[in-house]
Formats: C-alpha cells, sequence, structure tokens
C-alpha cells in the first residue's frame, strides 16, 4: 500500500492517481509511457524552476544586506548597482541548471519510454540520477558567479574582489542549499524509473545510504545558516564588510529565517523519504501475518532502505516456499506428524506408547482396476481414502499411511488421548457407515495396545511409523472382516480398554488369527449385528463362530488368499 503523501506526489509529478505496481508499468504502452515522461518532466522543471528562484531571491537579499549595513530599503537592495548583475547571474545559474537537467535526464527518460529492460549500466545510472542532478545543480551555480563576474566587469563597472569573493561564497552556499534539496527530491522523483531499473536486479547494496541525507539535512539546516553568521561576523569584524549601519543586523535576521524555512523544507523531504519504504513495508508485514505470503513491495531506494525492501522480498518468497513445501510435507505425512517434525527437528524420534489402531482394506481392487478405465480406479481411491482421512480426523487420529487401496489409522500417536481405544472403535463404526456410500467392499479391523511410534528409516530418508503386536493384529481382523458377514471386526483388547465406547459392540467368539497361537476375542458393531439385511442375526453370527469350533476350528471366518484382494 501506498502512503497517502506518496501518492499526492505521484499524482502530481506523474500525473496518475496512484504509482502502479512493476506489473502495471509493463503493462503501459510506449504512447502512455510518452505522456507520463513529458507530464513528469514538465513538473519536475517547474519544481527546479520554482525552487532555484527561491533560494536565488534569498542569496540576493543576502548579498545585498551584507554590503550594505544590513539596511532593509529599496535603495540598498533592488536599487544598488549590482542589482541587474545578481539578476543576471541567477537567472543565467537558474537557465543552465534546467537545461543541464534536462540533458542529463534525457537518456534515462528515452529508456523509460521505450520499455526495454534494464541492463548493468543502466541500472547504475537510473539509481546516480539523485547524484548526478545534485551536481548539476551545484555547477549551475557556480556558473552563476562566473557569470556575475563577466556581466558586473563589462556592463556595469561594479567588479571588485570583494564583491565577487562575497557572491562566490553565497552562491557556494547557495549551491550546497540547493544542491541538497535536489538530491532529494530527484531520488522521490526517480522512484518509477528505479521500480522498473531494479525489477530483475534489486539493491543488494547501499549506494546512497540514509546517513547521507542525514548529512544533507545537518547541511542544510545547521551548517549553512550558521557558517553564514561566523563568515557575516568576521567580515564585518576584518573589514570585509561594512559595519551594520542600524539597530538591527537585516542580514542576520534574513539568513536565520532562511535557514530555518530551508531546514523545514529539506527535514520534510528526508523524513518522506524514509517514511515512504518504512510504512509500505509495515503495510506489508500486516499482510503477510494475514497469511498473504504472495505480498511484495517495489524496489526503488538505493539506500538501505531498498536493501530491507530487497530483503524483505527474500523474506516472504523463502517464507511461501517454506510453507508450501510443509503443506506439501503435511499432505504426505498428515498435519499432525508434520507439526511434530517441525518442532523436533530432524533426527530418528520415537516413544513406546497404548495406541489404537485400524486398519481397513479394499476388497477385489486388483478386480475393479481391470475392468475400467484407471483414471476412474483413481478417482474412486481418492474418494474412499478422503472418507477414510475425514473420519479419522473427527475422532483425534491421524492416517499414518496410505498403501494401495489400504490405510493405517493410529490413535494415541503423537498427539495423546484420553481414550484412544474408544476413538479407534467409534472411528471404525463412523466409517462402516460412511463407506457404505461407495460401490466397493471393504474389511476392517480394529485393535490396542503396546507399540512404538517414531522415525524409522536411513538417516537420509525415513518416514513416521508405528510397529507392534496391535498393528499385526488389526490387519489380520481386517482379513477376516473381508470375507465375514459383518465387515468391522474388533479385537477384546481394544473393547476391554475402553470406556463408553464398549457399550456399541457385542462379542462374537474368539479366533486365532494367522501368525498367532493365542485366540483373540472378536467383537463386532452392535448395530451392523441386528441388521437383517447381512443375510444374519446376532446369534446366526455367533453359531458360525462356534461350529468349526466343534470340528477343530476356533472360528467361521477363513483367512482370504491373495487373490482375494
Amino acid at each position: 500500500m501506498w502512503s497517502r503523501a506518496r501518492r499526492r506526489f505521484s499524482a502530481r509529478v506523474w500525473g496518475i492517481e496512484r504509482p502502479p505496481t512493476l506489473k502495471e508499468w509493463a503493462g503501459i504502452g510506449r504512447v502512455e509511457r510518452t505522456r507520463l515522461a513529458r507530464r513528469a518532466t514538465l513538473v519536475a522543471g517547474t519544481a527546479i524552476i520554482s525552487s532555484n528562484l527561491l533560494v536565488g531571491v534569498e542569496t540576493f537579499l543576502l548579498v545585498q544586506l551584507a554590503y550594505n549595513g544590513g539596511q532593509m530599503t529599496r535603495e540598498t537592495t533592488v536599487g544598488a548597482p549590482n542589482f541587474p548583475a545578481m539578476v543576471t547571474a541567477i537567472v543565467l545559474g537558474l537557465v543552465i541548471n534546467v537545461l543541464l537537467a534536462l540533458v542529463v535526464m534525457k537518456p534515462q527518460l528515452r529508456w523509460f519510454i521505450s520499455g526495454e529492460p534494464a541492463d548493468h549500466a543502466r541500472r547504475r545510472s537510473v539509481q546516480r540520477i539523485p547524484t548526478v542532478q545534485a551536481a548539476v545543480t551545484v555547477s549551475a551555480w557556480m556558473m552563476a558567479v562566473v557569470g556575475y563576474c563577466v556581466v558586473s566587469l563589462i556592463r556595469f563597472d561594479v567588479f571588485t574582489i570583494q564583491t565577487v569573493l562575497g557572491v562566490a561564497v553565497a552562491f557556494g552556499m547557495a549551491a550546497l542549499t540547493i544542491g541538497c534539496m535536489t538530491y532529494l527530491f530527484a531520488e522521490r522523483f526517480a522512484r518509477p524509473l528505479s521500480i522498473i531499473a531494479l525489477q530483475d536486479n534489486p539493491a543488494t547494496h547501499v549506494m546512497h545510504g540514509v546517513r547521507g541525507r542525514m548529512l544533507a539535512v545537518w547541511a542544510v539546516s545547521s551548517t549553512v545558516p550558521m557558517v553564514g553568521l561566523l563568515i557575516l561576523n568576521i567580515g564585518r569584524w576584518s573589514d570585509l564588510l561594512p559595519p551594520v549601519a542600524g539597530p538591527i543586523d537585516w542580514a542576520t535576521v534574513v539568513l536565520a529565517l532562511v535557514g530555518l524555512a530551508t531546514g523545514g523544507r529539506v527535514i520534510a523531504l528526508v523524513g518522506q523519504a524514509v517514511i515512504d519504504p518504512l510504512t509500505e513495508l509495515r503495510h506489508a508485514v500486516q499482510k503477510v501475518q494475514r497469511g498473504d505470503l504472495s505480498t511484495h513491495v517495489d524496489v526503488y531506494d538505493s539506500s538501505e532502505l531498498g536493501v530491507l525492501q530487497h530483503g524483505f522480498n527474500e523474506m516472504v518468497a523463502g517464507l511461501d516456499e517454506r510453507e508450501r513445501m510443509r503443506e506439501l510435507f503435511a499432505r504426505h505425512v498428515g498435519d499432525t506428524v508434520a507439526e511434530l517434525a517441525l518442532q523436533r527437528g530432524a533426527g530418528m524420534h520415537g516413544t513406546n506408547a497404548d495406541v489404537g489402531v485400524l486398519f481397513v482394506d479394499i476388497i477385489g481392487s486388483t478386480s475393479i482396476a481391470a475392468q475400467q478405465d484407471p483414471a476412474d480406479t483413481v478417482e474412486l481411491l481418492n474418494r474412499f481414502f478422503t472418507v477414510v482421512a475425514d473420519v479419522v480426523d473427527n475422532h483425534g487420529g491421524i492416517v499414518n499411511k496410505f498403501e494401495g487401496d489400504a490405510a493405517l489409522a493410529v490413535f494415541g500417536v503423537p498427539v495423546e488421548l484420553n481414550d484412544p481405544a474408544g476413538a479407534s472403535l467409534a472411528a471404525a463404526r463412523e466409517l462402516a457407515a460412511r463407506l457404505e456410500e461407495l460401490p466397493i467392499r471393504w474389511g476392517i479391523g480394529v485393535s490396542y495396545g503396546m507399540a512404538f511410534a517414531g522415525n524409522v528409516g536411513a538417516e537420509q530418508r525415513y518416514e513416521y511409523t508405528v510397529i507392534g503386536d496391535p498393528v499385526n493384529e488389526c490387519a489380520r481382523l481386517s482379513e477376516m472382516a473381508k470375507t465375514a458377514k459383518v465387515p468391522v471386526l474388533a479385537s477384546g483388547a481394544a473393547i476391554h480398554e475402553a470406556e463408553m465406547e464398549a457399550t456399541h459392540w457385542q462379542s462374537v467368539g474368539t479366533r486365532v488369527l494367522r501368525g498367532r497361537n493365542i485366540p483373540t476375542d472378536v467383537y463386532v458393531p452392535v448395530g451392523l449385528a441386528r441388521r437383517p439385511d447381512e443375510g444374519s442375526m446376532l446369534g446366526g453370527i455367533v453359531a458360525g463362530f462356534l461350529r468349526p469350533a466343534r470340528a477343530g476350528m476356533t472360528g467361521l471366518i477363513r483367512s482370504p488368499s491373495t487373490d482375494d484382494r
């Protein structure tokens, strides 16, 4: 956001309502650029003329008052013999200043109108505009001294070493004053040119430091008026200047007023030159705090402020890249694991904890993939995994990994839960209800117990995972569920550790799971066990478990082969 003062300044100089952004500058055509350049040249020329005239009048009064004994009368000021020479010198210096300023700015304006990218030489020349313009002003005022000498010697016969020395000193002090003001004004005038020139290679080192601007303030507000007072007193003491002829030395009064007025003008310019970029940076920081990482500030300053502008853009770009990497990382491992990794940093971290584990697997995914377009298969899997992630997140768990057509969810790590067993069981019931909306068959297994949770792998590449008996148990239960009449099975360990959630589950017997020797208590959700459309009531399910037990088996459910998947 541009400050109000800067908007007013740009409206005056460039004839626009607000300063265009870098992208907007790139879209401005040659005709519009020509109009803007002419407008800026006219306004800048007017500012140069008015400021030079003002300083010229002040200098004229000081010279006249210094040599007439400090008398403020018409006869001793505009009626003095050297009046024509002084006027000629001031006008000559003004004309030379304007002409030289236009000459040195012409190449820069031509480049601006052309719309060509800036090379290294162009960037340097644009950055040097304030310094060059200040040097032009000082040179013009020095030439004005020469003009005074020539005119007073040839035409008006008022040439004396004493007066020439006084005029040279006065014009030198005026050159210092107007040079500092020109530098500050040119810096503001050239900002649009700097924005375009520095777009591909922003300022990374200081060219015109803030300290130099402060020196300009000190020179104009303190050095010039104080040195002027010293020169007046030394001149009168040494008889180089006539003594004061009245009760008031108007030369000192005018010099004091000039110092106050000029100091105020230059402080306003310097203050605005520092406030503008800081204000823009403050507004940009506020945008970043609100989460807008596309924020960018234009780099137009060649001082420490320009380096700060460039550094801010680099910082925001880094934050944006970091946020995109964090988001990508979170999509791979989950928000909770990503936050944990950012907090703990790199390294193999892990812990043993009691966790609830849920495993869900699609039945016949290979056949599904073979019978339809791959894009349709991917869409179906994405819908499946979206439901899984949403349900698990609702119950405080994390999806530890997606494996082909299956998903493993963990409850209790890395974020602790008051009832991880209950959360995993509740998630299984909700997931069963949600998955019925999809055209697939599936099996869900839930278990609970002690497991290791942490980073596993090599130092260069590792992942957050959960290892332990509950993981194996829930995977085996998921296999059983895919061939059972109720596709959601939970272990007795999960039911016994759950709190209120245990009331929603019913036992259907025991089963020796594949790869295990000890029978496992198996439970199913009450709602699913009592639904008649599943083909059997709860008693039928229990009987199915008991009949194979009499024949030397411990359950109705067979272990599926890999072809079932």
